[in-house]
């Protein structure tokens, strides 16, 4: 297990930022852990000791939203994120994820800056799209696998349809579990299962639900209009934080 008091002072805020957003509330931000672990271990670990986590914080999930997700969305979006889960695998060992972090930090810029560009609240709602959600889905899974970023994908497809605070939410927290307890497999495959990282995510596991509970709590008393530009704000915040971090990594390597 870990001992260095640096790691917990680190990833302690990470995970309750993480049940927040996995809870509805921040958005993207639940993307803010594994680069905010990186700071004192390796992301390889960091992704390791994040996906028991990950897997409580759904299971949480799920039954705090069990009435409230969107299954048209979800019937194109599942599909399509099974299918970038298994190419992450296939492709784990050439796969840089610095150049992973760049493109969805970039993606995810892009994406919050238009939207405040084109005038935000005031465009109309989107519809679900079979070939926009196919592609967000599969890029969204993708890049779940690698590095645990898959909310900025999943939220550039998601947000400009506005859909209710907790079907938002609720679609969210049904799409990440299916595709965190997709990753279990071939994250045990590819050996990042150690007996050290284990003790870790235990030592950390009783945050989640309390973090968990407090972002669903939250998500369902904030008024949509807020919700809608904390949700934004969140993306944009880790977009910048992704794109730091693989320029630094590329600058390093």
């Amino acid at each position: 297990m870990i001992t260095d008091p640096w790691f917990f002072a680190v990833a302690i805020p990470a995970i309750v930022l993480t049940g927040l957003a996995k809870g509805g509330f921040l958005g993207a931000a639940g993307g803010l852990a594994v680069p905010m672990m990186t700071l004192v271990i390796s992301p390889v670990q960091a992704a390791a000791i994040m996906l028991p986590i990950l897997n409580v914080m759904d299971l949480v999930g799920l039954i705090a939203y069990r009435r409230d997700f969107d299954w048209r969305n979800l019937s194109i979006l599942l599909p399509a994120a099974a299918i970038g889960v298994v190419i992450g695998w296939a492709t784990a060992a050439y796969v840089s994820e610095a150049h992973v972090r760049l493109i969805v930090g970039l993606v995810g810029l892009i994406f919050t800056v238009n939207y405040w560009i084109s005038g935000g609240t005031n465009r109309r709602p989107t519809q679900p799209n079979r070939l926009k959600g196919t592609f967000w889905g599969m890029v969204a899974g993708f890049t779940s696998f690698v590095s645990h970023t898959g909310a900025p994908p999943f939220n550039v497809y998601m947000l400009p349809q506005r859909l209710a605070n907790t079907a938002l939410a609720a679609t969210a927290v049904v799409f990440f579990t299916t595709v965190n307890f997709l990753k279990l497999v071939p994250y045990y495959a590819l050996g990042q299962f150690s007996t050290a990282n284990l003790a870790t995510s235990a030592a950390l596991l009783p945050l989640a639900p309390i973090a968990m509970l407090t972002g669903v709590w939250l998500t369902r008393r904030v008024a949509q209009g807020a919700f809608y530009r904390i949700a934004y704000t969140a993306l944009f915040i880790i977009s910048l934080k992704l794109i730091y971090d693989g320029v630094v990594a590329l600058a390093g390597g």
